[in-house]
């Protein structure tokens, strides 16, 4: 059987390269491209493609919230993952979101292949460094509660993630200043600030650096110690 795919990059070399190796690899055809989320879902709905790779960082609609639309709009469609780096802000989201696969651009024609073949199959198709990164995620989360020795506690739950993004939202960066400075999606720093908010009970940037200030997260500029 031949599997229909779309992909999806914002890269134009990127998204003509992975579309020239598609053509090459047996049992593939590509039945289009899209320049970022927005183009993704609008095609899938045009021709209703059996696997979508999916790029992450894309503009107008991240690969995160398109792998969600077309999951609940278009069942019948895999997604699976291409992206740069298999980190947590964006490995997690994104299966969460519905993605089946996830691979790293590294991977190579015989890997894409085994991907698409799996989740066609109802399988899973992931690189081995995200079942490696998925494993320690089970392993953390099966780990005793309470931190390290030494280590600081963090207030109201917050994640170590939330709480170096509110550190940057004391420092005056802007959510896109964020984004490039943790290598992350806006999307994925706005669900971050939403998160610490309704933790914190802040209402807005003003009084999460008050927090911070206050709960010892972060001091106000100019401030000396010793």
């Amino acid at each position: 059987m031949t599997a229909r795919v779309v992909v999806a990059d914002d890269q134009s070399v990127v998204r003509e390269g992975i579309v020239m190796l598609l053509g090459l690899l047996p049992g593939i055809e590509v039945v289009g491209s899209a320049r970022d989320g927005e183009e993704a879902v609008a095609l899938v709905a045009e021709v209703a493609p059996d696997v979508v790779l999916m790029d992450l960082r894309m503009p107008r609609c991240d690969g995160v919230e398109a792998t969600r639309r077309i999951r609940a709009e278009y069942p019948n469609t895999q997604v699976v993952v291409l992206t740069t780096f298999a980190e947590d802000d964006s490995l997690f989201p994104a299966l969460e979101a519905g993605a089946r696969g996830y691979l790293t651009k590294d991977a190579g024609g015989d890997e894409i292949v085994r991907a698409i073949e799996a989740v066609l199959s109802g399988e899973a198709g992931l690189s081995p460094a995200v079942q490696r990164r998925l494993l320690e995620r089970v392993t953390t989360a099966r780990a005793p509660a309470g931190p390290p020795a030494g280590e600081q506690q963090l207030p109201d739950c917050l994640t170590p993630r939330e709480a170096e993004v509110l550190v940057l939202i004391a420092e005056g960066l802007s959510n896109p200043e964020i984004a490039r400075k943790l290598h992350i999606s806006q999307a994925t720093v706005k669900s971050h600030i939403n998160n610490l908010f309704a933790k914190t009970g802040v209402r807005d940037r003003a009084q999460a650096v008050r927090y911070a200030y206050v709960r010892g997260l972060a001091h106000p500029p100019g401030t000396s110690f010793t």
